[in-house]
């Protein structure tokens, strides 16, 4: 079950609840009597890495697309690495 959090509007104190997502979200405050606010708090779920779905498990077209990309930069860097020349020392 998810945990919520809430600030009270009257005595600005903060707490945190284990709901159901069927649940309806607390109105008052258990200290004061005061009106509660729900608060978005940060997700503890992140995605790393390079992509997500479209880089690791790609469709046969985009895989095409994907190699035709490498292809292309490959080329371009060949190229470029033509016009340098290497210094040796003596």
């Amino acid at each position: 079950m998810p945990i919520y959090e809430y600030r009270c509007l009257s005595c600005e104190k903060e707490l945190e609840v284990v709901q159901k997502f069927s649940d309806a979200p607390l109105s008052t405050c258990p200290e004061c009597g005061g009106e509660l606010k729900k608060l978005i708090s940060h997700s503890s779920f992140v995605l790393k890495g390079s992509g997500w779905y479209v880089t690791d498990y790609p469709s046969p077209e985009r895989k095409k697309a994907m190699e035709a990309e490498k292809k292309a930069s490959g080329e371009s860097k060949d190229s470029k690495g033509d016009k340098k020349t290497e210094k040796t020392k003596v």
